[in-house]
């Protein structure tokens, strides 16, 4: 099974001196050393200009680890939600085609919007709005996040919106937005409790969610298919709010919050006597362990973009999820 990735600290400087780029806040201690306090200050997570570059090598590093079929290639570029997706995907590739993707084509971002929120203290982190030449008409969003001024930006979260969807922000007179804090109470559902309750919402329904493709309609497909002639399939659901995998969430102008959250999945397939688990496809056959004999569990890594509005049911407007490992017994 996948483990979570923490949070990875910024690397530690001289004893006399702490200082970032856009640090402000200066105190002289007693040994005469200065140490800056930047991580205290409210300041923009980037500028336009570098958020449009890290998407820039965020796309070359997808295109040269897809098209090769090695994680290695853009593991830098990636974290969170996004990481655990990719690298099993491209992972299950290389095994199935050693030589690389023959169906490889070039990811392509076009049109993208930047929203930047202010934010003490880190990750700082940002929201790319973008669209492709894959996935039809919908607009991609990535979160990219850093943990220091010397790491690299990485994608965290890519969810696939449906144009229109995506909500007006609250912005200063610079333009800058604002980040809402996982314990927020302003919206209907605190960030940080949206993980527990879109799992617990998936068990038993309830009225938090609004109907939809990635709610009740989920809810209902899974409902057909638990119990098949000859098959059993059980749905375990686990929040996933851990290190990068923490949800991240911007100030809608209406007072809401647009927020990126994760969740972890296992669907289990298990054959009644005398029959068997379906044949599955040769990219889960690659992540899976074990021989399938009379069940199949997959772990899946799911990653949310969900409108938290002020007061209302929480409506979730794209989910991309993914494969990461797989046991037979």
């Amino acid at each position: 099974m996948s483990r979570d990735r923490g949070p990875r600290r910024p690397r530690r400087l001289g004893k006399c001196a702490l200082i970032t780029a856009s640090a402000t806040v200066v105190s002289l201690t007693a040994s005469g050393c200065v140490v800056v306090h930047g991580e205290r200050e409210v300041l923009p997570a980037t500028t336009r200009a570098e958020a449009a570059k890290a998407l820039q090598q965020f796309t070359s590093a997808y295109n040269a680890a897809d098209k090769a079929y090695d994680a290695s290639l853009d593991a830098e570029h990636t974290t969170g939600a996004l990481a655990a997706i990719d690298s099993a995907r491209l992972k299950a590739g290389r095994t199935n085609s050693p030589d690389g993707n023959p169906a490889h084509t070039p990811l392509k971002l076009t049109d993208a919007k930047f929203t930047i929120p202010k934010k003490a203290g880190w990750p700082r982190w940002f929201v790319a709005d973008a669209k492709a030449n894959k996935g039809g008409e919908t607009r991609w969003l990535l979160v990219f996040t850093r943990h220091g001024l010397e790491e690299t930006w990485q994608a965290a979260y890519l969810t696939l919106v449906a144009p229109g969807k995506v909500p007006e922000f609250k912005t200063d007179g610079d333009g800058w937005a604002e980040a809402v804090p996982a314990n927020s109470t302003d919206p209907a559902v605190p960030p940080a409790d949206l993980s527990k309750d879109y799992t617990a919402y998936l068990k038993g329904g309830g009225k938090t969610f609004a109907d939809g493709a990635h709610t009740s309609a989920w809810r209902q497909l899974r409902e057909e298919r638990a119990v098949r002639p000859g098959l059993v399939t059980q749905y375990i659901d686990e929040p996933l709010n851990n290190g990068d995998y923490a949800p991240l969430a911007l100030r809608t102008k209406d007072g809401g919050a647009l927020v990126f959250f994760t969740s972890r999945h296992y669907e289990k397939q298990t054959a009644a006597q005398g029959a068997s688990v379906p044949t599955p496809n040769k990219a889960v056959l690659a992540l899976t362990d074990g021989e399938i004999k009379q069940s199949l569990t997959m772990e899946f890594i799911s990653n949310q973009v969900a409108l938290d509005p002020a007061d209302g049911q929480v409506s979730v407007l794209g989910r991309v999820q993914g494969l990461t490992s797989g046991k037979g017994e």
